[in-house]
C-alpha cells in the first residue's frame, strides 16, 4: 500500500499517545483534554431536540442557514463592533478545525511561508503542509509571557511570507495579547501585505485582561480571517460547529473548497447554535467557574514547586519542568504511571514547548485538589528536598 510521503512525514498528533495509555489505567485523573467539563446548556441541548423533532434532518445551504448567520454577524458586532455581511462574507463550518483547514488552503500556494507562533495548537503546522505551504515557526518565552515579540515576527518576513497565524487567548498556555502589541503587529501585516488567520476559539474566556479581535484593529477587516466556533464558549464540543468571517473574495472561495468536501454543516448543531447565542448568562457562568479553577490551580502548582506563567485566558496553563531534571515527556509518562494523572508534553505543541507540559483546568475543583496532591507528591520524590505542601485553600 502507497501512502502519500507527505503524510507518511506528518507525525500523529503526540496527545493521542498519552488518551491512549491512560485509557488502560484506573484511578486516573485527566488534565489532558482540552473541552468543557459542562454538559451543553439545556436550552441548547432542547433546541437540537426540537430541530430534530421538526425534521431539519437535510442539508443547508453550503454556506449554513442563513438565520445563523445573522445571529453571528450581530454578534460578532455587539462583541467587537466589525460589521460582517452574513450573505458572502461568514461561512458556517464543521468545527472550527474545518474553518482553519479551509482559511489554509484557500489562500496558501506551494512554497508560500506561514508564520506560526508556537506553543501552539497541533492542527497549525500540519494543515499549512497539507496546503503545500511552508511553515515558519515563531518562539515565544515564558520570560514576555508567551506573547508574540513584533521585531521578532518582522525580522522573519521574506518575500515568500503569505500569512500568520495568531491564536490568542492562547492553547496551551493560557496568555493572551495586549491591544497595543495587536496594533504593532497589524502595521507589520499591513505593511508587507499579510493575511492573518485569527484563532479566536477562546476570545470568551478572558480572566484577566480584555479580548481584542484582530480583524477589529484598523484596516485588519480585509486581511483578517476570524476563526471561531461554539466548542469552548458554549461547551458544544460534539456538536462540530465553527465559522469563518472575512473578506468576501477569501470566504467565497473557501466555501467552494467546503461545498466540494463537507457539503455543508451539521444542520441540527446550526439550530442549536442560535439558540447558543441568546444565552450570554450561561457564558458568564462557566467564565466564573473556569476563573475560580484557574486561580485554585495557578497558586497550587506555585506552592508544590511549579515555575508557572500565570494564564490570562481558555482553560490551560503551561508549568516548566525543567527543574525536575526529565523531559516533558518522561515527565508527563511518568506521573501518568506513578501517579495516575494525565498531563500533555508541551513539545507536543512545538519544540519551544520542551520542558513544559499542558494542564487543562477545566475539572472539578475536587479533582484538580487531589491532582495537586499527587503531582506534588510525584516531583517530591523527584527532588533533594521535599517542597510538597499541604493543600487544604480553596485560593
Amino acid at each position: 500500500m502507497k501512502i502519500s510521503k507527505i503524510i507518511k512525514a506528518i507525525p500523529p498528533s503526540g496527545i493521542r499517545k498519552f488518551f491512549d495509555l491512560a485509557s488502560h489505567m484506573e484511578d486516573i485523573i485527566s488534565l489532558g483534554v482540552g473541552e468543557p467539563d459542562f454538559p451543553t446548556p439545556w436550552h441548547i441541548r432542547e433546541a437540537g431536540i426540537y430541530a430534530l423533532e421538526n425534521g431539519n434532518t437535510t442539508y443547508t445551504s453550503n454556506w449554513g442557514i442563513l438565520e445563523l448567520r445573522e445571529a453571528i454577524s450581530e454578534h460578532l458586532y455587539k462583541l467587537y463592533k466589525i460589521l460582517y455581511d452574513p450573505e458572502g462574507e461568514i461561512l458556517i463550518t464543521t468545527g472550527s478545525s474545518e474553518a482553519l483547514d479551509l482559511a489554509i488552503r484557500a489562500i496558501i500556494e506551494p512554497g508560500d511561508e506561514v508564520i506560526i507562533h508556537q506553543p501552539s495548537y497541533v492542527s497549525y503546522l500540519p494543515c499549512v503542509i497539507l496546503a503545500g505551504g511552508v511553515p515558519k515557526i515563531l518562539p515565544t518565552y515564558p520570560q514576555e509571557e508567551f506573547k508574540i515579540n513584533p521585531q521578532r515576527l518582522k525580522e522573519m518576513i521574506t518575500n515568500r511570507t503569505k500569512a500568520i497565524i495568531l491564536n490568542y487567548p492562547n492553547n496551551p498556555t493560557g496568555a493572551i495579547m495586549d491591544r497595543d502589541t495587536l496594533l504593532e503587529i497589524a502595521e507589520i501585516v499591513d505593511k508587507y501585505d499579510l493575511i492573518v488567520i485569527s484563532d479566536e476559539i477562546y476570545d470568551r474566556l478572558v480572566y484577566d485582561g480584555k479580548f481584542t479581535s484582530f480583524a477589529s484593529l484598523p484596516n485588519m477587516k480585509e486581511r483578517t480571517i476570524l476563526i471561531n466556533g461554539f466548542s469552548k464558549a458554549y461547551a458544544m464540543t460534539g456538536w462540530r460547529l465553527g465559522y469563518a468571517a472575512g473578506n468576501r473574495e477569501i470566504v467565497e472561495a473557501m466555501m467552494k473548497i467546503h461545498q466540494y468536501t463537507m457539503l455543508c454543516a451539521p444542520t441540527v448543531a446550526q439550530f442549536a447554535a442560535l439558540e447558543a447565542l441568546k444565552l450570554e448568562e450561561e457564558v458568564e457562568k462557566m467564565r466564573d467557574s473556569y476563573n475560580q479553577r484557574r486561580r485554585f490551580f495557578y497558586h497550587g502548582l506555585k506552592e508544590i514547586g511549579f515555575d508557572v506563567v500565570e494564564p490570562k485566558g481558555a482553560f490551560y496553563i503551561f508549568p516548566s519542568v525543567k527543574k525536575f531534571g526529565l523531559s516533558c515527556e518522561e515527565f508527563a509518562e511518568r506521573l501518568l504511571r506513578e501517579k495516575r494523572v494525565v498531563v500533555i508534553p508541551g513539545s507536543v505543541f512545538g519544540e519551544c514547548g520542551e520542558g513544559f507540559i499542558r494542564c487543562t483546568y477545566a475539572s472539578s475543583l475536587s479533582d484538580l485538589k487531589e491532582a495537586l496532591r499527587r503531582m506534588g507528591e510525584f516531583v517530591s520524590s523527584l527532588t533533594p528536598s521535599p517542597v510538597l505542601k499541604e493543600h487544604g485553600s480553596n485560593t
